[in-house]
Formats: structure tokens, C-alpha cells, sequence
């Protein structure tokens, strides 16, 4: 590509019928070698490139090493379709999704929106296949439409838009997940209402306040069913715009993103010229050996492995462990390397809180980021033991059998981000290889037991949202000398219960987390609240969403997280509408924890876009526009604060720069090798702003995780004003066993400071 960066288009000759680009943030992989067996089913040549490399570079690969064939099934990522799309001129473009993923590389959906935009348009005869249940996709959709339909008004010689629509006709009946992608129109910056949500933003929306709505679906699903596997009916709409008949698919693979999967294979596979017969036939002989949905058998137990690598996918693999039963292992790994991204806030909009209800389950956390993970399981309710690799995890679970604590052939799950992912399949692939004697792609989950259902559950379920004010029980695996010992009993201290001063609870605000939940910002005020109860201090989460009354009376602590420009604006108009009530609140001495735009908005100034628009003035600060430098300040960052004695971690990511005021106090002054802080400016790199009982700070991380000393430094002026608040006495915080986060914190400590 360096000796001819145009080498894509000198070779486009070799797909006689064209191309079909998959993109999208999750299942790409999977769809694109699915659809690339459908064609070659149906007896068409294609060239693909299966293993994944989806930048530029990997696709001029496949292309270079590839015979002449029929059709090019090319997986593509979404930031790179701008610079492949317009020398492939792709007959179809397939998008499958937009989830926020790798915020520090990728930015905003709104980027990666503007990137597909931008490729469509410079190939208007590609006609655009698109998951219509996705408002990201489909306000891409109707973005390229209105600009195509300008330049045709305009006189210009282009080709009208072409697109092709699938979705799901009916609810799955899925519970519903605690953080969407996208909750607000695009084209007016209203609230969605939705007639059902599948999961994430995924569903049949409509906005009340445009005509921005689900489109019509040219191929649609319905009739799921989650039994052996996923199966449905196909419904598509002919050249007459009549129903076809209903065309049935079925596959063992599991996961009602599955359902969604198929769907956009039958899609694109019928737009170039696979019969229905060939589709189920691929689908049916379908064996990944690519990590993705990988199936082996180790020591007699059934494994499975997957990828994910944001929170919906997470979330998504979660529901199938959920689908297991009897006693088993998970195993999560997590790195941080640049394909990953730097920032892994993401894991606290992971709903792992799903777990505490699936008794006899051994949780592992593993990657170099385990010990991340170990504490974003500890604030869901579940003990994870740490791990080197995915050969300790059958280690351990070998001697919980011999102990008789679990069945021989409990079967196990693990679920890897992307750099993680290789090398925990090339330890099973060598271990499957090595017991059962034969290549990996041999090694196959028949020659597993059956699962046994039949044990007794490893520990007791915890109670959701540890909600009782009372000693708690986890009975997990404990960590002996040997790396399991006999199952324990973790007993949360009791403080402020046992004086019987607080007869009401420690209200926490979390205000309006439908619009400011960025970067896994929510994850502060669920450890907040499990702080709380850990100490047996009752507490009331109260979540004030969009169009709730928001009154401050008797809150005792506020949060206000992050949020992109469109909800951060919509934010900031309903806290001026109550903006004199919040400010009797601070100084009534309420604490405040606002983080990133919830930070900014606190202030004199902030910018929405490239406008300087007006905040709510509690705080001596003023956000401004990076002045010579566009370089958003993105990276890992550690203060030294005033009110913690270890180093405060955590993880910038923000385009502002914000300037205090002469009087004001920073958070804390930056004392890593990497990180700026409030703003670049030499010599004086600081980060946030503390006034009183306000902290403001650009950390996210979540900011608490990996600091406890700053979370109960907000606690104990919540107990403070609730005293005042209501007359009762203010109790103390106990010392919890912060063992776990102080690990995670100097772990990153000693990489930065």
C-alpha cells in the first residue's frame, strides 16, 4: 500500500459479480464468514478475509493473496470504510450495529456515524444494507438519503440512494440492560419511545416529536425461539413490495444477538443470489476455530469461547451463561492494549449483577487488567479469583472437584476482549490438541460428558442489590494456600446499624443517568451505595431521570456523570430550570460528585461543540476551546490530592480545556508521566476543582473504583448533612477491606507515577 495506496482499486477486477463490506461494532467476524459459506454453498466463488484483519491493510491482503472469484465478502472497521469504501465501490455495504466501543480511539458514535457517511457517499452506486432496528444505523440511513437527494436537486450527476432494511418484528421478551447507546433523536434531540427494545438501543422506536421513526423492514424476523440454539421465520418483501413466505432458520448457536446475526446474513445472502436452502446449510455446518462462539472440550469439560469486546457484547454473553445450569466457571479476561483501547471504564456498564442470580458459579478474572475486573465483580456481589491464564482455571476447578465442591464435568465459559482473545485460544487449542490427541480444528465438544445439572449450588444467591441492611453471605471459593481453599464465609462489617442512629436512609442522587452515563461513569454511585450497605448504613439509590421532578431537599449526595454534547445540552436545560434549588443545596453544605461534562457544566462556561454556552455558575471555572491544539487529552492519569494519601488514578479522555478560577482549588496536581488534566498549559497541570463540598474532576474509570479514600470522603459529608438534615446522629465509617482496590490502584500506580 505504500508503493501503491490505491492497490484496493487495481484489484477489484478480480470479483466478477462484486462485493458485500460487513460492517459494524459487534459480529462482524461472525456474519461476514457466515455469509461468505452461504455464497459458496449456493455454488458461488468467494473471496473473504476470515481472520479478521478488517483495517485497510488486512482487506488489500485478502485481496492480494485471493483467487478471482464471483464475490468479495470483506469485514471492515467502521473508521476505515472511509478509506476503503472508494476504491472497493462495494455493491453492498452491510451495517450490522453502532455501540459505543473504544471510546479513546473511535471517539463518539457520532464519529464513527459521520465516517460511514462519509464512505456512502463517496460510492453512490452501493447500495446500503442496514439493521433498521438500530436508530444509529438508520439515522445514518436518512442522513445519506437527504445529502444524496440535495446533489440530485442540485443538478448533479449521482446516483439516487438504494437501501435494504431487516429488523425484528417482535419483542424477545429480554431483560433490559442498565446503560443504551442511544436514548435521544438525532434529528431533533427528543427522548425516544419505544414499542419494545430488544436490548441496547435496539428496537421499534419512534420519536414523539419528528417523524423519525423504526423504517419498514424489507427482510424481517419473527417467531423467536431461544430453545437448543436460536430459530426463526423469515418474512422479505419482493420487487411487488408483497410478503414473501415465511422462511425458517435454525442454529445451535446461542445468544439472541444471534437472531440478528442471521438475519443480516439471510439479508445479504439473498441479495446476491443464495437460496434459503443454502443459507441454513452454511448455518447449519457453521464451527468457528476463530475464538468467536468456540467450542472445546478440556478435562472432560464442555468450554466455550467468545469475544467481547464493549458492553453490549458483554452483556450479551452474560445471557448465555445465564442460560446454563448446575455449577460452572466463567472466566473473564481483560487487556488494555491500543486494539482494545487504553480505558476500560466500559466494564462498569456491564451488567454483572446478572451473575449473583446463577448459583454454582466460579468466577475467574484474568488479562492484564484483572485486577480492574476483580473489583468491578466485587461491587456486583461476586468474589472472582485472580488468574495468570486460562490453564489456572482448570486447575482450580480440578481441585474443587477432587474436594468434591464441584462436578468433574462442570462445564466452562470464557469471554475475552480482543488481545486478550489469542492467547487464551492458543492455550485451549494446545490443550485440546495435547488430551485428546489430535490437530485443534479436530477437537470438538462431542467428546465431552454431559453436563451435570444435578449439584448442589456452590454458594448461596445474594440477595439483588444487596438490599438488606444486615450481615451479607457470599460462600464462594476463598483463596488458600494452594489457590482454593474450602468455601468461606465474607461477612460485611456492621457500624452505623448497631448504634441505631440512623433511622432513615443516606439519600444518593444520580441525576439524570439517561443522559450523562458516559465511560462507566454510573459505576460511581452503585459504589456509593455499596459502601453503604457493606457498613449496614441504609441507603436509597434515587435515580432522576429525564422528565422526572428533580428536587435536592432531601438528597444528602448528588452525581452528575459525563455525557455527549446533544445529552449534555439537554442536561444542562433541566438543571437551570431547577438551577435555584441546586444551589441552595450546595450551600447548605450537600456534597456534589460531578465528572467530565457533568464537571463542566458546574462551571461559568462549557462548550457544546464549538460554542461557549452558559453553566449553571456553582463553581469558578470556565470551560474553552483547545485554542491552537484540536488533540483531545486522552490518557491514563494519576493526581496527588489533598484528600487521599495513595495516588489518585483514573482516566482522562476530553477535547475542553477547562481554567479555574484565581481563588479556586484543583482536585488534585498531576503527578504521572502521562495525563494533563484540566488543561495542557506547561508547568501548572492539575486536574478538577475542590470547593468546599464540590468535586469536580475529568477522572473517569470509574474514579472510585481504584480509589476508595476519595468515595469515603463523599460519604462522610453525606453522613454530615444528612445529620443535619434530619436531626440524627452522624454515625462513622468503619474500615472496609479495600485489599482488592488498593491492588488494582497501585498496580496502575506503579505504571504511572
Amino acid at each position: 500500500m505504500f508503493i501503491d495506496p490505491h492497490i484496493i482499486a487495481e484489484l477489484r477486477w478480480k470479483l466478477r459479480k462484486g462485493s458485500v463490506v460487513v460492517v459494524g461494532t459487534n459480529g462482524k467476524t461472525t456474519v461476514n464468514n457466515l455469509l461468505a459459506d452461504a455464497m459458496e454453498a449456493s455454488g458461488q466463488s468467494v473471496l473473504c478475509n476470515r481472520t479478521g484483519a478488517n483495517l485497510d491493510s488486512g482487506i488489500a491482503s485478502a485481496m492480494l493473496q485471493g483467487r478471482p472469484a464471483d464475490w468479495g465478502v470483506l469485514e471492515c472497521d467502521e473508521l476505515w470504510l472511509a478509506k476503503v469504501l472508494p476504491d472497493l465501490r462495494s455493491t453492498y455495504v452491510l451495517l450490522l450495529n453502532l455501540f459505543r466501543d473504544q471510546l479513546d480511539r473511535c471517539g463518539e458514535i457520532d464519529r464513527i456515524q459521520d465516517s460511514i457517511v462519509s464512505a456512502l457517499q463517496s460510492s453512490p452506486e452501493t447500495t446500503l444494507v442496514y439493521n433498521a432496528d438500530d436508530p444509529l444505523c438508520a439515522f445514518i440511513a436518512s442522513r445519506v438519503k437527504a445529502e444524496r437527494d440535495a446533489q440530485i436537486a442540485a443538478g448533479e450527476d449521482v446516483c439516487p440512494f438504494h437501501s435494504v432494511t431487516f429488523g425484528v418484528v417482535e419483542s424477545m421478551n429480554l431483560q433490559q440492560n442498565v446503560v443504551a447507546d442511544a436514548t435521544m433523536c438525532q434529528a431533533c434531540s427528543h427522548m425516544f419511545e419505544y414499542d419494545y427494545r430488544q436490548y441496547g438501543q435496539l428496537g421499534a422506536y419512534r420519536c414523539p416529536s419528528c417523524e423519525f421513526s423504526r423504517p419498514g423492514l424489507d427482510f424481517s424476523a419473527n417467531n423467536i425461539r431461544f430453545a437448543e440454539g436460536v430459530s426463526f421465520d423469515v418474512m422479505a418483501r419482493d420487487r411487488g413490495r408483497s410478503l414473501s413466505r415465511p422462511v425458517a432458520l435454525h442454529s445451535k448457536l446461542a445468544g439472541s444477538y444471534m437472531a440478528y446475526n442471521l438475519l443480516a446474513v439471510y439479508t445479504a445472502a439473498t441479495l446476491a443470489g443464495c437460496s434459503p436452502e443454502s443459507v441454513q446449510k452454511a448455518i447449519s455446518a457453521f464451527d468457528p476455530k476463530n475464538g468467536r462462539l468456540q467450542e472445546y472440550c478440556i478435562d472432560g469439560r464442555r468450554t466455550l469461547l467468545n469475544l467481547a469486546k464493549n458492553p453490549t457484547g458483554f452483556n450479551q454473553n452474560l445471557r448465555i451463561v445465564a442460560e446454563g445450569e448446575g455449577p460452572r466457571g466463567v472466566a473473564f479476561f481483560i487487556n488494555d492494549q491500543i486494539v482494545d483501547g487504553r480505558d476500560i471504564s466500559w466494564i462498569w456498564d456491564i451488567d454483572f449483577e446478572e451473575l449473583v442470580s446463577q448459583p454454582g458459579l466460579v468466577v475467574f478474572a484474568g488479562g492484564s487488567r484483572r485486577n480492574d475486573l476483580q473489583v468491578r465483580l466485587k461491587y456486583a456481589g461476586v468474589k472472582a479469583q485472580l488468574v495468570d491464564g486460562i490453564e489456572d482455571v482448570y486447575d482450580a476447578l480440578a481441585k474443587l472437584s477432587e474436594k468434591g465442591q464441584l462436578p468433574a464435568d462442570a462445564p466452562v465459559s470464557a469471554i475475552a476482549n480482543y488481545s486478550a482473545l489469542p492467547p487464551v485460544k492458543a492455550k485451549l487449542d494446545q490443550m485440546a490438541e495435547a488430551e485428546i490427541g489430535m490437530t485443534a480444528s479436530q477437537a470438538g465438544a462431542a467428546n465431552c460428558t454431559p453436563t451435570h445439572t444435578g449439584m448442589v449450588a456452590l454458594h448461596e444467591d445474594i440477595e439483588a442489590q444487596l438490599a438488606s441492611a444486615r450481615t451479607s453471605a457470599t460462600i464462594m471459593p476463598g483463596d488458600g494456600d494452594d489457590g482454593i481453599s474450602e468455601c468461606v464465609e465474607s461477612e460485611r462489617p456492621l457500624s452505623h446499624a448497631d448504634d441505631d442512629s440512623a433511622a432513615t436512609p443516606i439519600v444518593i442522587a444520580h441525576v439524570l443517568p439517561d443522559l450523562l452515563n458516559l465511560y462507566g461513569d454510573g459505576g460511581n454511585v452503585r459504589i456509593l451505595e455499596q459502601r453503604l450497605r457493606w457498613r449496614g448504613i441504609p441507603v436509597e439509590m434515587r435515580k432522576l431521570h429525564y422528565g422526572d421532578p428533580i428536587g435536592f431537599d432531601d438528597v444528602d449526595l448528588v452525581f452528575l456523570g459525563g455525557g455527549p454534547d446533544r445529552e449534555q445540552k439537554l442536561a444542562s436545560e433541566e438543571l437551570e430550570a431547577v438551577s435555584d434549588e441546586f444551589a441552595e443545596y450546595i450551600k447548605q453544605g450537600g456534597p456534589l460528585l460531578g465528572i467530565c461534562g457533568g464537571y463542566q457544566i458546574l462551571g461559568k462556561t462549557w462548550l457544546l461543540g464549538d460554542e461557549e454556552v452558559p453553566g449553571l455558575g456553582i463553581v469558578d471555572a470556565e470551560t474553552k476551546r483547545p485554542g491552537t491544539s484540536g488533540d483531545r487529552l486522552v490518557d491514563n492519569i494519576a493526581l496527588k490530592s489533598p484528600i487521599a494519601n495513595a495516588p489518585v488514578v483514573g482516566y482522562e479522555n476530553h477535547a475542553s480545556r477547562t481554567y479555574l478560577g484565581d481563588g479556586a482549588s484543583p482536585f488534585g496536581t498531576v503527578v504521572s508521566r502521562t495525563g494533563s488534566g484540566n488543561n495542557d498549559t506547561e508547568g501548572t497541570k492539575a486536574d478538577g476543582i475542590l470547593d468546599g463540598n464540590i468535586l469536580g474532576t475529568y477522572l473517569h474509570g470509574t474514579l472510585l473504583a481504584k480509589n476508595p479514600e476519595i468515595a469515603d470522603w463523599l460519604l462522610g459529608k453525606a453522613l454530615e448533612r444528612h445529620a443535619k438534615r434530619t436531626g440524627e446522629k452522624a454515625g462513622a465509617l468503619t474500615p472496609l477491606d479495600d485489599s482488592e482496590e488498593l491492588a488494582a490502584n497501585a498496580f496502575m500506580a506503579k505504571k504511572l507515577v
